[in-house]
């Protein structure tokens, strides 16, 4: 039977990317319909409400700070929250064998705190490096070879390596040199040292100052959401594809999953950004034989959260806290309070605990209650609370966090991503969809681009987040206003300046 197109476009996940490219489409007066496995919009940037006994708190999933080098993203979330963002100092710290350092390295603050024979040591492989480069270069395949180049065994091993592998769970010698490159590829012993003379200026190195919104980033979700059901599109929430129909190089039909049962969609375009390696199992007929055995061989690392509730007005002036040593069950810790004070009563506090992991593992498996009685020593420890200050203890888990780059993911993701790039009207878009980890910025600038690619009949053909820039690269203005950017227009030359931003996230 056939089923005519309409002008309207089938968006199979409601994070960053899904709802930047829904946007888009909606100010063009395109349709759109919007269907997510979750309760509530946003992805992993979503933010979740607690209430206890009249009390509000809020946490997002991880820290999503915001900035980047494409102005039209910030105008973009500007017309979104109008006044309900603003600019945040940050302040970010390590903590390592019982110490806590500045993040990014302040190099006079580690001398001080490692003593002078470590700092020699550190030198001493350093400049060894530095030498072998000119004499020897070392041959660079891994995460492992990159970083031990740069900046030296010692100063590797003190916290990168560490706590790269407890990110990941795997040895940085089997972790692709990509993810170096990607994530601290114009960073250097040199570089860290001008930030400590150079405090401002145009685009920075290495960010110390972010916009966040007044009421968690899912705010910006929420208020796409808000604008979509007033502008008459579909959203389809607790709600996912089963069947993804195609036939001649596009599209024909997705079907879904929702609390009333299946339903069949014809939509002209599907813009896609759940995990690639599920959406690969939905095809039918299925994808050829090297395609299907590339998406499973594509892994991603989970995660596990406490959120806790916490009777003190303050714990720590930090945004968030890496946890290098593997000795600590969690690896990093955000203090809500410190985005804004709306994301918690007045008087009391939270904490967000984050834990490393693979599904059906141990901390995967692990009660509230048993991850709790991980954590608390070190907290006491660190003298930031006591147990009986806890007022609530709330888990989540989520699956698909960051996409594993190990040695041979990038030949698998190249085959995947050949295959669904080459259906004329199927956008595969964000971290999961694309198998990249990408930033709240980037998956925002792959959703308008996706838009773009659709309203001007275009197949995608532009690549986010290149490897060579450092991720912690971002522009942050002193205002923000919607008049001084366009939108991108579906092909490279108009997409604004390729955004480089930090750390998870993110999300992470």
């Amino acid at each position: 039977m056939n089923h005519p197109k309409v002008n309207n476009t089938l968006i199979l996940g409601a994070g960053p990317a899904g709802m930047a490219a829904a946007m888009e489409l909606h100010k063009a007066r395109h349709h759109v319909h919007v269907v997510e496995k979750d309760i509530q919009v946003g992805g992993l940037a979503k933010t979740l409400t607690y209430e206890e006994d009249g009390n509000v708190f809020r946490t997002d999933i991880g820290p999503h700070r915001f900035y980047s080098k494409n102005p039209y993203l910030y105008a973009f979330i500007a017309d979104l929250l109008h006044e309900k963002w603003q600019q945040v100092p940050r302040c970010t710290r390590f903590y390592i064998g019982g110490i806590f350092y500045h993040y990014p390295i302040r190099f006079t603050d580690v001398l001080k705190k490692i003593g002078l024979w470590n700092a020699c040591c550190i030198l001493h492989n350093y400049l060894y490096e530095r030498a072998r480069k000119c004499i020897c270069p070392r041959t660079l395949n891994s995460f492992e070879d990159y970083v031990v180049s740069t900046f030296g065994r010692r100063l590797a091993e003190f916290n990168m390596l560490n706590y790269t592998e407890k990110i990941w769970g795997v040895p940085c010698n089997q972790i692709s040199i990509d993810w170096a490159k990607q994530r601290i590829g114009n960073l250097s012993v040199i570089a860290a040292i001008k930030k400590m003379f150079i405090k401002c200026g145009g685009p920075k190195s290495l960010v110390d100052i972010f916009y966040y919104p007044s009421h968690g980033t899912g705010l910006i979700y929420e208020a796409i959401k808000n604008k979509l059901l007033a502008g008459g599109h579909q959203l389809s929430l607790q709600s996912e594809p089963v069947v993804i129909h195609h036939e001649n190089n596009a599209i024909t039909s997705v079907t879904i999953n929702t609390p009333q049962g299946e339903q069949t969609l014809y939509p002209a375009y599907v813009v896609n950004s759940i995990p690639i390696t599920r959406c690969i199992q939905l095809f039918s007929p299925p994808p050829p034989q090297n395609v299907i055995r590339a998406a499973q061989s594509l892994r991603f690392r989970s995660q596990v959260y406490l959120f806790l509730t916490v009777n003190k007005p303050s714990i720590s002036k930090d945004n968030w806290i890496y946890f290098p040593d593997k000795e600590i069950p969690f690896g990093r810790i955000s203090e809500m309070r410190n985005f804004s004070s709306h994301m918690c009563p007045d008087g009391m506090t939270s904490l967000f605990v984050e834990f490393f992991c693979f599904k059906g593992d141990e901390i995967w498996n692990a009660s509230k209650e048993e991850l709790f009685e991980m954590s608390i020593s070190t907290f006491e420890k660190m003298n930031f609370f006591m147990r009986q200050d806890v007022r609530n203890i709330y888990l989540l888990k989520k699956e698909h966090v960051y996409p594993i780059y190990d040695l041979d993911y990038a030949e698998h993701v190249q085959t995947v991503l050949e295959w669904t790039d080459s259906f004329s009207n199927f956008y595969t878009i964000g971290r999961p969809g694309r198998f990249r980890y990408t930033n709240q910025d980037h998956s925002l600038e792959m959703g308008i681009h996706a838009a773009a690619c659709i309203l001007n009949k275009k197949k995608w053909q532009y690549t986010f987040g290149k490897e060579d820039e450092y991720f912690e690269q971002g522009y942050v203005p002193k205002t923000v206003t919607n008049e001084e950017s366009t939108p991108p227009q579906g092909d490279r030359e108009h997409v604004a300046t390729s955004p480089v931003s930090g750390y998870r996230d993110s999300n992470r």
